[in-house]
């Protein structure tokens, strides 16, 4: 693969599936804007890839989003991909979810509304902030990062479930607004279970084997690619990359 020249905006970048993503990017020549709450963080973790710039970003904030948006554009000379990555799982409304999972009726509305806020909202306030320069550009590529089907429905999941259901259903609905444009929308996943923060320590030290990362970086660099020009509207699994790519490549 030749080498990428795309400017990309990731939300979420100072750990996990972010900076694996991140990682993947900078390793493979892209220009890397990370982004994350806490200005520091994202510092931290921008430090350690070649030719990033981190800038503090908070999904939920709208005068945070276009500050960041305004800063990255400038910054970066434009933004070819967003990568809308940043999210809140489980632990933070049940620190005890795998173990002892809530029924929804249990679960504080304070958690619900945070959670759907920062994994919804955030998806489409950023979107929202980014697409207007990208329609003016002619182009651009978003991508939603997201969860196995099973993810969604499974019991003590409220409020992660139904935020990824949300997201996905936005991901469908941007990538109708937006066919024809010149801006392609499309979702990607790990696959399984990844070992990132949003794991509590015990589900991590039982033995189950989890999915690392990385996985995200192979799919995450081919999006960003000539290869992946006109790719709209799919839903692309990590641990199935291979196999997805090699049969797109068979119906040509």
């Amino acid at each position: 693969m030749t080498e990428l020249t795309t400017k990309v905006l990731i939300t979420g970048g100072t750990s996990g599936l972010g900076l694996a993503m991140a990682s993947a990017l900078a390793a493979a020549g892209a220009a890397v804007a990370l982004t994350g709450r806490s200005g520091d963080k994202a510092a931290a973790a921008a430090a350690g890839l070649p030719g990033a710039i981190a800038l503090e970003l908070d999904v939920r904030d709208e005068s945070s989003i276009a500050r960041a948006v305004d800063q990255a554009w400038t910054r970066l000379g434009g933004i070819d991909m967003l990568v809308n990555n940043a999210g809140l799982g489980m632990r933070t409304v049940n620190p005890q979810f795998m173990t002892r999972p809530l029924g929804f009726w249990d679960v504080p509305a304070d958690g619900f509304r945070a959670v759907i806020d920062t994994n919804l909202t955030g998806y489409f306030l950023v979107a929202r902030e980014v697409t207007p320069r990208m329609l003016a550009a002619g182009q651009g590529r978003i991508v939603n990062v997201s969860v196995n089907e099973s993810t969604k429905t499974r019991a003590g999941f409220i409020p992660y479930g139904p935020s990824r259901a949300g997201s996905d259903a936005l991901s469908r609905v941007m990538a109708a607004d937006l066919k024809d444009t010149g801006i392609t929308v499309n979702v990607l996943l790990p696959g399984g279970a990844t070992a990132t923060g949003m794991l509590p320590p015990e589900a991590q030290a039982t033995g189950t084997r989890f999915l690392t990362a990385d996985v995200m970086g192979p799919p995450i660099v081919w999006l960003a690619s000539a290869q992946a020009a006109g790719v709209h509207d799919q839903r692309i699994v990590a641990t199935e990359f291979d196999q997805w790519l090699a049969g797109r490549e068979d119906r040509r």
